[in-house]
């Protein structure tokens, strides 16, 4: 089949778990023998096309190298780089006449819109987050509304719609009133033999991070959303001794959260380290007594299948894909979301009952090994294209959806 993803990352830009699941997507339908081609941006120093590992990579230049942190800057610098990429599409359609187009979340609404118009290609989309979800259920202001407005014409617009998790696709069809039936849930995948890490790395991280007592490890942006107050109060609630945590990553929450955490920090029980090169990063991973994802939102939760990856227990709050990842409480510790003292309980006994925990990281184990293969996860997502192909046959989607209408109200739980 000949596809075209478009996704604003893909490497060498990456900037979380989007990007590594578009490239490691299309690098296995490659090898799988399909025709794949990805639609994404340029940056600096990269070839404006090229073809790595059987993947043809087209890239359109942002309007600025540097992504804006500034919200409303980045929103701008988002709408520029979609319409560059959707005069782009429109030349790469008529050249390439791809089968499927796959596009990946909002930030390409307008390019997946003009690659789908240029030859009436069936349209398959991948919401990976929502703006609701993120900000549980509320929309308000510009940006906001801008965003869901946005990711509300992709999901009208496409044929099929993928989601990471049950969850997930409970939000978008309640969200942008898609009929479940059109939603597929075909989870994000990993590869356990990228997940080596040499002993001496993993000793060396140990030393340097927390050469006694047990360590918890926390890996992520540092947003609100994110959950790393419920992991700092929890912290304090804990009865382990020596319990160290150590939170890498940078975001726009980072000031508050360090602030939040002041009195540990300066117990030497917590310790930011920013942003960290990936080898470190693996070393740290590696080197925990547990990995913890607090998710206050978390649409899958790649963090815990790399945790399962290591062999690392997971802890993970009961949110999004996260309960799925874990089999509800089969394969790792489950808290309900910020809830701080269920966290606590949920540490101490992560890394005290050592029987349960083995038999929960074997469990993950299991579960890697079978359902989130990228074997499988492209058979999957093949099939999501067929059905999208002979639905579009016979109802075909609106190139021009009627818009939608945010009413001040939770738009997930309008009892709230």
């Amino acid at each position: 089949m000949r596809i075209l993803h478009v996704s604003w990352e893909y490497p060498p830009v990456v900037y979380g778990g989007l990007g590594r699941h578009v490239h490691a997507l299309a690098q296995e339908q490659a090898q799988q023998g399909h025709d794949v081609w990805v639609l994404t941006q340029q940056p600096p120093g990269a070839a404006r096309c090229e073809e790595i590992n059987s993947v043809k990579i087209a890239r359109v230049r942002p309007p600025e190298p540097q992504v804006p942190r500034e919200p409303q800057a980045l929103v701008d610098w988002v709408r520029g780089l979609d319409a560059a990429m959707a005069t782009c599409a429109t030349e790469l359609v008529a050249e390439v006449n791809p089968q499927i187009i796959h596009a990946h979340d909002w930030v390409v609404t307008a390019a997946a819109r003009a690659a789908r118009s240029a030859n009436r290609t069936p349209l398959v989309s991948t919401i990976h987050a929502t703006e609701a979800g993120r900000h549980q259920g509320w929309i308000s202001g510009a940006i906001s509304t801008e965003i869901h407005t946005a990711e509300y014409r992709l999901a009208q617009l496409s044929q099929r719609i993928i989601t990471c998790s049950t969850k997930m696709a409970a939000d978008v069809s309640k969200l942008f009133g898609v009929p479940r039936t059109d939603i597929d849930v075909i989870p994000n995948g990993i590869d356990a033999s990228t997940w080596r890490v040499d002993p001496d790395d993993v000793q060396a991280a140990r030393q340097r991070w927390a050469p006694s007592g047990q360590l918890v490890v926390f890996v992520g942006r540092l947003e609100w959303e994110k959950g790393i107050h419920t992991l700092i109060e929890a912290l304090a609630r804990t009865t382990t001794p020596g319990l160290h945590a150590v939170i890498a990553g940078t975001g726009t929450y980072e000031a508050e959260l360090m602030r939040l955490a002041t009195p540990l920090v300066e117990e030497e029980r917590i310790t930011f380290t920013g942003w960290l090169p990936q080898a470190e990063l693996q070393g740290l991973q590696a080197a925990a007594d547990v990995i913890v994802v607090p998710s206050l939102y978390e649409p899958f939760g790649l963090v815990a299948l790399e945790a399962g990856a290591l062999g690392i227990p997971v802890v993970v709050a009961d949110t999004g894909g996260l309960g799925d990842i874990v089999d509800h409480g089969r394969a790792g510790y489950l808290f309900p979301a910020g809830d701080s003292a269920a966290l606590a309980q949920a540490l101490d006994a992560a890394v005290n009952d050592v029987a349960v925990t083995a038999h929960k990281v074997a469990a993950m184990h299991a579960r890697i090994s079978t359902d989130y293969q990228w074997d499988r996860i492209v058979a999957s997502t093949t099939d999501t294209y067929e059905r999208a192909i002979a639905e579009d046959s016979t109802t075909p989607r609106d190139l021009d959806p009627p818009g939608t209408k945010i009413v001040a109200t939770n738009l997930l739980d309008p009892d709230v």
